[in-house]
């Protein structure tokens, strides 16, 4: 039977000098959530957005803030993101000394607390805090670029995941290389929410686009 698959467009391949207008649009147009990439150029190598740009643009929408957090050491920045307006955080966990004190921190300031689990990073990373977690990002691609191409050897990572997360509240999202063609298989492998960043800004038409990424998840997942 087909479930809805929720479409996170990045707005790491936005227009930056039109930030605001276009989360706008991306409300306007049938973003379930708003993604937002964050890079340090040290866990990664490129530099994105800080807390005043999510606090920004804020008001530009009251689609949830998914605040992904591609920075290390991670929990000295935690408060500053949620107070700018995130909704939900996501550490990745090599990003501090001790994920599950990350984890407890994030709830504590009361926002959803996240994962993500890089390609060469086992799921096993995960294990023992599953009881944390409100959300987990499987990586699809290395992070720190957009425009990459979806890793296919991820498909049963994803799939195996899915498997840990039977019976809890926890949502699974994928990320990297996400466009019409790899949608549906991300989707039949487990994900539930889909980054999409090239896919959806590939053309002014992002209504258009995120259908097509919608279209193709649902038709596909189980």
């Amino acid at each position: 039977m087909a479930r809805d698959v929720l479409i996170a467009p990045s707005i790491l391949s936005a227009d930056f000098a039109r930030l605001g207008e276009e989360v706008q649009k991306l409300d306007q147009d049938g973003a379930d959530w708003i993604h937002i990439d964050v890079m340090d150029g040290h866990f990664v190598p490129n530099l994105t957005f800080g807390p005043p740009v999510v606090k920004a643009i804020r008001g530009m929408t009251k689609k949830i803030f998914d605040v992904h957090l591609m920075i290390t050491p991670v929990d000295p920045m935690l408060e500053a993101f949620a107070a700018a307006g995130a909704d939900r955080i996501t550490v990745h966990a090599e990003a501090g000394p001790h994920l599950d004190r990350s984890l407890q921190v994030i709830r504590a300031l009361g926002k959803k607390a996240g994962v993500a689990i890089n390609p060469a990073t086992p799921p096993s990373a995960i294990e023992w805090v599953l009881d944390r977690l409100d959300l987990v990002l499987v990586m699809t691609v290395n992070p720190g670029f957009g425009g990459q191409a979806f890793v296919e050897a991820m498909l049963p990572k994803i799939s195996q995941v899915r498997g840990m997360l039977q019976g809890r509240d926890i949502a699974l999202q994928v990320d990297g290389g996400i466009h019409p063609e790899t949608a549906g298989r991300a989707a039949q492998a487990g994900a539930q929410v889909l980054v999409a960043g090239s896919a959806v800004f590939a053309t002014p038409d992002y209504g258009r686009n995120i259908k097509a990424l919608r279209t193709a998840a649902t038709s596909l997942s189980v």
